[in-house]
Parts: C-alpha cells; sequence; structure tokens
C-alpha cells in the first residue's frame, strides 16, 4: 500500500483517519467499527462493502 495514499484516505463516513492493517489487508475505521478491504493494492472505499469489527478487534 503506498504511503502517500494513506496520507490522503479517509473513512467516507465520518472523514476520520484510516489505520493500515497490513498483514490483513485492510483499513480500519475505529470511530464507524468499520474494515475496508484492499484489493489488488486498491481500497475498497464503498460502506457497503465495508466489514463491521466487533470490540474485541478494535482493541487490538
Amino acid at each position: 500500500m503506498d504511503g502517500k495514499l494513506l496520507e490522503i484516505l479517509v473513512c467516507p463516513i465520518c472523514k476520520g483517519r484510516l489505520i493500515y492493517k497490513q498483514e490483513q489487508q485492510e483499513l480500519i475505521c475505529r470511530a464507524d467499527k468499520l474494515a475496508y478491504v484492499i484489493r489488488d493494492d486498491i481500497p475498497v472505499m464503498l460502506p457497503e462493502e465495508a466489514r463491521k469489527l466487533s470490540l474485541e478487534e478494535l482493541n487490538r
């Protein structure tokens, strides 16, 4: 994942900062408890495609 792209990407819902999880290939929005998948180095920033995170996942 390109570092410059990570600097400008924000959550499409709350416009908050995203956390890059390299192992899972996801961008995490802690505020909305969502994980946006990265496919072929392209973040899928559609809320309807995002995975809901459990409290356990957020605390890791």
